[in-house]
């Protein structure tokens, strides 16, 4: 399957391209805190709040005062536009399109913002979408669905070969309307790097937290609650 690589909700383009430029690290693997998925029927039937534009959701995001010393904000990359193939994988094939990095959640309302913890080099992400609370859930389960569906996968990026692995995580239940979280593990022949992503429903919002598990692990409740703070 013959794919265009944009920029994607989950944030795995970034992993793969940076991937080279990444090293194992299996501290934060053996220290992450274990999540599993909760599914749930959302009730817009009952209650349908409106869509929060992307400028209300970029006020949302966590910044540099809130993540702490150490963190820089990553640069904004350009979509990127390499071919992508991938290879072993018929439950993200069924999806088609961008699905095998991530790439159909397309959502209008959405705000992302990326940093690196600068003593480690670490990367942590965080995207914010906005719709109801069935076209949020449906547009993120067929993605975590597929994915994990597919233990290990390969997908061929701008020529260079990427073995991906996943696994499906417990997700924290106490937080939001609905949770997934899955750990990836991608790999070329000389290096890999290991990258947690949770994502929570809560009513029409939407939050997907990614990168070094023990960063995600820090800071998602803080996230969370500054993307569903009122007033």
């Amino acid at each position: 399957m013959r794919v265009r690589l944009a920029t994607t909700a989950l944030g795995i383009t970034a992993a793969l391209l940076a991937l080279p430029a990444c090293s194992t690290d299996t501290t934060e693997a053996k220290h992450q805190t274990p999540f599993s998925a909760r599914t749930g029927k959302p009730s817009d039937a009952v209650h349908k709040p409106a869509a929060l534009p992307s400028a209300a959701l970029e006020s949302r995001l966590l910044d540099q005062s809130d993540l702490g010393s150490g963190y820089l904000p990553n640069p904004k990359r350009p979509a990127q536009h390499d071919d992508v193939t991938v290879i072993g994988c018929q439950a993200l094939s069924q999806l088609g399109g961008d699905a095998a990095t991530g790439g159909t959640l397309t959502f209008p309302h959405k705000a992302k913002a990326a940093f690196t913890y600068g003593y480690s080099s670490s990367e942590i992400s965080e995207e914010l979408y906005s719709d109801t609370a069935n076209k949020l859930s449906t547009g993120i389960r067929r993605i975590f669905d597929a994915m994990t569906g597919c233990p290990t996968y390969q997908v061929v990026a701008g020529g260079t070969p990427i073995n991906i692995t996943t696994q499906k995580l417990p997700a924290p239940r106490r937080l939001g309307d609905q949770q997934w979280s899955q750990l990836l593990t991608f790999s070329t022949a000389a290096r890999s790097t290991v990258v947690k992503q949770t994502a929570i429903r809560d009513g029409n919002l939407l939050l997907i937290v990614s990168g070094a598990p023990a960063l995600v692990d820090r800071h998602l409740g803080k996230a969370l609650a500054k993307a569903t703070a009122t007033g």
